[in-house]
């Protein structure tokens, strides 16, 4: 079931009382990606657990808590561990994190995933800016009643990855040695990585890399009017681009080899908001 405006409040008045300040940039950490947390100063954590209504994190390399403090000056909220469907929760709950950090005061929300290539000039290691998605899901995180305190009913999606936000990035890629690219996510449910045949499918529709999140936190923020960064860590290629199985092990292992890098760059794009 969806959850109603009062349980979105009940949640940000739990965790008002726990924090001493309202957050500027809200981040949620993709697989592996936890390693950003450690750039967090000052800060405090609260599990999920012991949050009202709240989900919880049940994928490996999800650490499942909320951390509050600073990055470079910034005051920060940080989900360390998201939530996907293939957990079992429906589309509709997948909207939680996004409106209760909107509740708290984020002005500007950043997305990290780690995702599977689809375009062969991509490589593991490499960044990928979201400039757009394609998801033929036909569930929504804004499906069933409207929240018109959040937005509309109905809204626009066409730049709701935010140009000028993306330009920052690229700029602050420059001498972060990483090779950072803008593309298309595709988007599948999953648990199970996708077919060689999926894969090309997806190339012949435009996607540059594939994965299995992201894209219902990035409709929820568009729905909040919220400035969006959204980025992928490239941890392994796609299903058929090599002639080699794909395993969460290869994903998490080359996650965590990327992360340091990329987290003295997301360090640098809060910065330099």
């Amino acid at each position: 079931m969806p959850y109603t405006y009062g349980e979105y409040q009940e949640i940000a008045a739990f965790l008002k009382e726990k924090i001493a300040f309202a957050p500027e940039v809200a981040l949620i950490l993709g697989t592996s990606l936890g390693p950003f947390a450690q750039e967090i100063e000052h800060s405090a954590c609260v599990e999920y657990a012991d949050i009202p209504h709240f989900l919880r994190s049940t994928a490996p390399g999800h650490a499942g808590k909320l951390i509050f403090g600073t990055v470079a000056g910034k005051r920060v909220v940080c989900m360390s561990g998201r939530f996907h469907s293939y957990e079992g929760y429906a589309f509709e709950q997948l909207a939680l994190p996004v409106r209760v950090f909107k509740l708290l005061g984020a002005k500007t929300t950043i997305l990290t995933n780690a995702a599977g290539a689809v375009n062969t000039g991509y490589k593991p290691g490499d960044i990928m800016l979201l400039k757009d998605h394609i998801k033929f899901t036909g569930a929504s995180p804004l499906r069933g009643p409207n929240l018109d305190e959040f937005g509309p009913r109905f809204f626009d999606t066409s730049e709701m990855y935010t140009p000028e936000l993306r330009q920052l990035a690229l700029r602050c890629a420059e001498g972060s040695g990483l090779t950072v690219h803008e593309g298309v996510y595709f988007f599948y449910t999953g648990p199970q990585f996708e077919t060689p045949a999926e894969i090309r499918a997806v190339r012949l529709l435009g996607g540059d890399v594939v994965g299995m999140s992201t894209v219902t936190e990035a409709l929820t923020a568009a729905h909040c009017s919220m400035p969006l960064l959204a980025m992928s860590v490239v941890t392994n290629m796609a299903a058929g681009v090599l002639p080699q199985r794909l395993s969460s092990e290869e994903v998490e292992a080359a996650a965590m080899a990327a992360a340091p890098k990329f987290s003295a760059y997301v360090k640098k794009i809060i910065e330099a908001l």
